[in-house]
């Protein structure tokens, strides 16, 4: 090896070493993404775009956004008792939302959509919940029925199927796309759950779920996206959506 590169020099040609592939940018939109009509929810620096449920500002504690990666903090486990919960300004309808999401040992969080404000108690809100858990450390993995408030679950109202999960520690994909009636939960590139939120079926479901007593659940054309402080340290990236 030597040798060749020595006769290359003797030739004056230049030898340069391979290079190594950069690491993604993270929270950063391509010229293809800003094409397609992507927008970013969170901008990696800043809670632009956020401020608490129910608040008008973003809450003081709880929550931290560091290297690029917007985190809530442990406090015990405990349902929005210390930063509580953070929702975006805007309210959004027919949406594709794309998430990068990584759990604690023992965590437990989640991802709403269609949030109703006047639905649920101080400092938290009630929405469609894409459930966030490590299933094998959490005990509400085997509350509910069949499985449905288990990771990527639609929370307390239909399993998830087929997932590939990655390790506690890692980070995972989530996605979800609504459009219209349709919604679809998405993990790792597997989807993992398909339902029509205005169907007879859906209001079947709700009914005989924790959600029975808020009418019009997961109904309503718009609503703000949020992200759950349970109590557990739970940190995301990457979030960013286009309006279909």
């Amino acid at each position: 090896m030597k040798r060749i590169f020595l006769a290359l020099v003797l030739f004056g040609l230049t030898v340069r070493p391979a290079r190594a592939e950069s690491a993604p940018e993270h929270n950063r939109l391509t010229k293809a993404d800003k094409k397609a009509g992507w927008r970013l929810l969170f901008d990696g620096k800043s809670s632009a775009g956020w401020r608490g449920a129910k608040k008008q500002a973003f809450p003081a504690k709880g929550w931290l956004i560091e290297d690029g990666v917007l985190t809530v903090l442990e406090s015990g486990g405990g349902e929005s008792e210390h930063g509580g919960d953070i929702v975006t300004e805007a309210e959004y309808g027919d949406v594709e939302l794309k998430f990068d999401f990584r759990l604690t040992e023992g965590a437990n969080s989640g991802l709403k959509y269609f949030v109703e404000e006047s639905y649920g108690s101080q400092g938290s809100s009630i929405g469609l919940e894409y459930q966030m858990l490590d299933d094998a450390k959490h005990e509400d993995a085997n509350k509910g029925a069949a499985g449905n408030r288990q990771l990527s679950s639609l929370y307390d109202l239909i399993p998830a199927e087929k997932r590939s999960m990655r390790p506690i520690g890692q980070w995972n994909e989530g996605r979800i796309v609504v459009k219209g009636s349709h919604v679809e939960h998405w993990l790792n590139g597997n989807k993992v759950v398909e339902y029509e939120r205005l169907s007879q079926m859906f209001r079947a479901l709700v009914a005989r779920s924790k959600y029975a007593a808020f009418e019009g659940f997961g109904q309503q054309p718009k609503g703000r996206i949020l992200l759950q402080d349970h109590g557990n340290r739970v940190s995301f990236r990457n979030l960013k959506l286009r309006v279909r």
